[in-house]
């Protein structure tokens, strides 16, 4: 199944790191960043792990919930976790997702069908393509996929901005420009008049008849 932006997010139900969980009802009325690694114990994947526990508060503000899964064993998982404190000096705690069965990573067209029904004996490199990240709405739609080699560490302020541009855009019906960062003028979508424009956001300016900016609304 090939997954696309505003396609409902695959539920599943999978052991973690924190018990048993049903996908959608686990994001419930959140937001939520699911990513994923080729297997435990690789040094990139170690240093990501816990940036993301870095930044565990910026994601709680911005009410994202976070969730990792790697395809191999929930026992594996917790052995991991120890590195990660000596590596990063953060504690990872969000859950973990084991899928030794390759069964979520099928699901999100993360790795083929007839790439078997385990993890064991699997090499990163034979799992390289499981280096996404979605970010999914409340309504449990993807509002995001990126997918990244496995010599490249993701950068995650680069997903708490494009969360802030989704979220803006879900509650102002705005979109951000090339670049754009908190603070930054934002453009007006096409959705909203000219006269509705005006009573939402005051003042804008129009810099060509379909590219209208303002200030980031406030809250």
């Amino acid at each position: 199944m090939t997954l696309r932006i505003n396609q409902t997010a695959p539920d599943f139900t999978a052991e973690t790191t924190q018990g048993t969980i049903a996908f959608h009802d686990w994001i419930g009325d959140s937001w939520a960043v699911l990513f994923s690694h080729p297997k435990n114990f690789t040094p990139v994947c170690t240093t990501e792990l816990g940036a993301m526990a870095g930044l565990s508060d910026a994601f709680a503000k911005r009410n994202v919930k976070v969730i990792g899964i790697s395809v191999d064993p929930v026992e594996s998982h917790s052995q991991w976790k120890q590195d990660i404190k000596v590596a990063t000096g953060f504690d990872v705690g969000y859950p973990l997702i084991g899928d030794k069965d390759l069964n979520v990573a099928k699901l999100y067209d993360m790795l083929p069908e007839d790439a078997g029904e385990t993890s064991e004996g699997r090499t990163p490199a034979d799992n390289a393509t499981a280096r996404s990240v979605y970010v999914i709405g409340p309504d449990k739609k993807i509002k995001l996929i990126l997918t990244y080699p496995m010599t490249t560490g993701r950068n995650f302020d680069e997903i708490l901005r494009t969360i802030d541009s989704i979220q803006l855009t879900a509650k102002h019906q705005v979109a951000t420009p090339a670049n754009w960062k908190q603070g930054d003028d934002v453009i007006i979508t096409a959705a909203v008049s000219n006269e509705d424009a005006l009573s939402r956001f005051g003042a804008f300016e129009t810099v060509l008849p379909y590219l209208r900016k303002t200030k980031q609304p406030v809250s």
